[in-house]
């Protein structure tokens, strides 16, 4: 079960893990420090808002500034060139910014108040002589140094036309090294952005969908929205899906980032009255086991979404049925996401549930 407090459990899923082309290339470049900083001022370096905030204590970011001033070695960062050539971070953020606020003299963003903290190099040792500086407040020759400093970047452009759409996907899901990682449904966000990302959120807001999901709100990893964008990936097109899960998904969402087809409408209309009906009709369900099945959800709500005809008494009946049934039981323990398995399940719903 859901703590509700923005957390959603489920059942563990075994999915293959794709075999990955990527169609990209790659080129290093060592930036001044300087450069860093007007590149970011400019709007050419951006923190795309995928990202999380800036989390650094200005103790951290001080150590950052004084290995440049001492000639030691940092660690590279990782830009991503998108279409309008500007350079996304994938990793490196903390860093980057880090650079850009010392030399702004100014720490980290404004608070509620529009303040912001004045930047002096805080918690290295007693003698350094950088202790308790500003930009400003540095020897002429240490700020040129600083100044002219360099950070390694390796910068990562996707090629097009490109044999693998979701070859993006794994460059974040691989390179993005923060404190939290990103997870799968925030990747998506980020590589295939587009309206589909508002709508997903949109749809995922439903009060009576976080009933279902046992949530008070939203997960904080967004796999509540993942389960919405696997809803509507099968809808209608099941009979198309091929594992892996991952892959068809990226697909999925990179097809529809308009989310302006008939099939979309659609969706968005019936999924409201569908989890309303969800709702009046079963209690605490796809929950075989104690915590959400994705594959017991999936197979319900999307015979559900394709069938306005079953009402909430068929389903109160039926449903205990299709859970009874042998050859469905074994479709939601095992290999679920397997693209056989996978069709047999939501067959077996639709005969179930349609028919009784």
């Amino acid at each position: 079960m859901s703590d509700g407090e923005g957390e959603l459990n489920t059942e563990a899923e075994a999915d293959d893990v794709p075999f990955v082309e990527f169609d990209i290339s790659v080129s290093p470049s060592d930036p001044s420090l300087e450069l860093l900083a007007n590149q970011v001022k400019r709007g050419d370096i951006i923190v795309p808002f995928y990202q999380r905030k800036y989390v650094w204590k200005i103790e951290q970011a001080s150590r950052l500034i004084e290995s440049f001033l001492m000639g030691l070695p940092v660690p590279q960062v990782f830009l991503y060139i998108n279409k309008d050539d500007q350079l996304e971070v994938i990793d490196g953020q903390q860093r980057i910014m880090s650079i850009k606020y010392f030399f702004d003299g100014l720490f980290g963003e404004a608070d509620n108040n529009n303040r912001r903290q004045v930047f002096r190099l805080k918690g290295l040792s007693e003698r350094s002589e950088y202790n308790g500086k500003t930009y400003d407040e540095l020897p002429a020759r240490d700020q040129r140094r600083l100044r002219n400093a360099t950070l390694r970047a390796i910068n990562i452009k996707q090629l097009m036309p490109s044999s693998r759409n979701d070859s993006v996907f794994h460059i974040f899901e691989r390179l993005n090294t923060g404190g939290t990682q990103l997870k799968p449904q925030e990747i998506r966000n980020a590589v295939y952005r587009g309206n589909i990302v508002d709508a997903l959120k949109d749809l995922n807001s439903n009060i009576e969908w976080q009933k279902i999901l046992g949530l008070k709100k939203p997960d904080k990893n967004q796999k509540d929205v993942e389960l919405v964008l696997r809803l509507f990936s099968l809808f209608e097109v099941w009979s198309d899906y091929e594992k892996p899960m991952l892959r068809y998904l990226n697909n999925q969402m990179d097809a529809n980032r308009d989310f302006s087809s008939p099939r979309a409408s659609r969706f968005a209309e019936r999924f409201p009255s569908v989890v309303q009906k969800v709702n009046e009709s079963l209690e605490s369900p796809f929950r075989p086991k104690g915590v959400i099945n994705a594959a017991v959800l999936e197979a319900v709500m999307v015979t559900l979404l394709e069938n306005d005809e079953i009402t909430a008494g068929e389903l109160s009946d039926r449903y205990p049925k299709l859970l009874a049934s042998e050859a469905f039981s074994e479709s939601v323990s095992r290999a679920t996401t397997d693209t056989q398995v996978l069709k047999s399940r939501l067959e077996a719903s639709r005969e179930i549930l349609i028919n009784g």
